[in-house]
C-alpha cells in the first residue's frame, strides 16, 4: 500500500488506515477474537495507522489496542484522542473539557492502557468552548517536548480554531467525517485551511457509516442497540432518500466492476494525496474489500459521474443527533 504525508512535520503513515472504535463501542456484536484478527490481517497488509480514543468504551478500545499492537510499535502510528470527558468513574459526562490538567490526566490514562511510552498522534477529540484554544494547545505542546507525544491533531474544528491551534504549535492533521455523504468541508472553509496551512486530513467515516457500503438497506438491518438508529440519516425518509442515492452509486460500482465500499473509498483518496482514510471494521472480510480499494483508479469521467449521482450536500438528515453536533465546527 502506498503512503501518504500528513502534515509537514514528518509523519508518513499508509493511505489507509484502521478506525478501531466499531470493534468495542457505538455498533453491535463485540468480538474480541475477531477483532484481533482483524488488526493482525491489517497489519499483514501494510496498515499503519490505528485509531482509537479514550472515550471508545469508555477506555476498553484502548485496552484491546494495546497488547496486539505493542509487539509492531516500531511500525505502526498509535492515534488516539482526549477531550470528550470520561468521569473518574470511566463514564461519560456528556461535557468537553480541554483543561489542561484534564488533558495531562487524560494522556497518562491512554499510555497507561495501550501500555506505550508514547503516542504518535494526539488529538483534541472536541473543542471545549469554554477553555481558549491556546491554552489547550499549549498544554499539548508541552507533551510534545516531554517526549510523550510525537505529533497533534485535532478533531471537527472550525477554520478560525485550527488557525489559532497551528500558531501555538504545529497541527500534523485534521480528523473530520469525510465521504460521498459528508462533504462539508469543502464548503465551509476547513478543507482550504488546511491545504493553506499544509494541514494533512484524516477522514473518519469515509463509508457513511456503512449505509456507502451498500449492506444497510432498511433501518430493520440494524440491531436494536446500534448508536445509527439515533442519527438523523439513519430515520426514516432520510433512510430512504439516502438508500436510494446508495443505489445510484452501486450501480456505478458495479460497471467498473468493484464493490460500492471499494468505489466510496476510492473516491475520498482520490480528492488529495494530503487525505488518509480510516475506514473502521472489525471483521477481516470487510477489511479485505477495503483495502482493496488503494488499488482503484478513478478517471477524471469516474470522478465527474460519481459526482453526478452524489453531488454536494446529497444526503438527507444531519449526521448526529442535535447534542452530538453543537460539538462540531467550534
Amino acid at each position: 500500500m502506498r503512503n501518504r504525508e500528513l502534515g509537514t512535520q514528518g509523519l508518513t503513515v499508509a493511505e489507509l488506515g484502521l478506525g478501531c472504535m466499531g470493534m468495542t463501542y457505538a455498533y453491535s456484536g463485540r468480538d474480541d477474537a475477531e477483532s484481533r484478527r482483524t488488526i493482525e490481517r491489517a497489519l499483514e497488509h501494510g496498515v499503519t495507522m490505528f485509531d482509537t480514543a479514550d472515550i471508545y468504551g469508555p477506555w476498553s478500545n484502548e485496552e484491546l489496542l494495546g497488547p496486539i499492537l505493542r509487539p509492531h510499535r516500531e511500525r505502526i502510528v498509535l492515534a488516539t484522542k482526549f477531550g470528550i470527558e470520561v468521569g473518574p468513574d470511566g463514564r461519560l459526562t456528556e461535557r468537553v473539557n480541554g483543561r489542561p490538567e484534564y488533558l495531562r490526566q487524560a494522556l497518562d490514562g491512554s499510555l497507561r492502557r495501550l501500555g506505550v511510552d508514547h503516542i504518535d498522534l494526539y488529538y483534541q477529540h472536541r473543542v471545549d468552548p469554554d477553555v481558549p484554544i491556546e491554552e489547550t494547545w499549549g498544554a499539548m505542546a508541552e507533551l510534545v517536548t516531554a517526549g510523550k507525544v510525537r505529533y497533534l491533531g485535532i478533531s471537527e474544528a472550525a477554520p478560525e480554531t485550527i488557525r489559532r491551534a497551528h500558531a501555538v504549535h504545529p497541527v500534523t492533521a485534521l480528523q473530520s467525517e469525510y465521504s460521498l455523504f459528508t462533504r462539508d468541508i469543502e464548503t465551509d472553509g476547513v478543507l482550504a485551511t488546511l491545504r493553506e496551512l499544509g494541514i494533512g486530513l484524516v477522514a473518519y467515516s469515509p463509508l457513511g457509516r456503512g449505509v456507502l457500503s451498500g449492506t444497510i438497506r432498511s433501518g430493520s438491518d440494524l440491531p436494536d442497540d446500534d448508536r445509527r438508529r439515533r442519527m438523523p440519516r439513519f430515520q426514516e425518509e432520510n433512510l430512504d432518500r439516502n438508500l436510494a442515492v446508495v443505489g445510484r452509486l452501486c450501480a456505478l460500482a458495479e460497471a467498473k466492476g468493484v464493490t460500492s465500499a471499494q468505489l466510496a473509498l476510492a473516491w475520498v483518496l482520490a480528492q488529495g494525496s494530503d487525505i488518509v482514510a480510516i475506514p473502521g471494521t472489525k471483521r477481516r472480510s470487510y477489511l479485505e474489500d477495503n483495502l482493496a480499494a488503494a488499488e482503484i483508479t478513478l478517471s477524471i469521467d469516474d470522478l465527474a459521474t460519481i459526482e453526478q449521482a452524489a453531488p454536494v450536500g446529497v444526503a438527507a438528515g444531519a449526521r448526529y443527533d442535535a447534542g452530538p453536533m453543537r460539538r462540531v465546527r467550534l
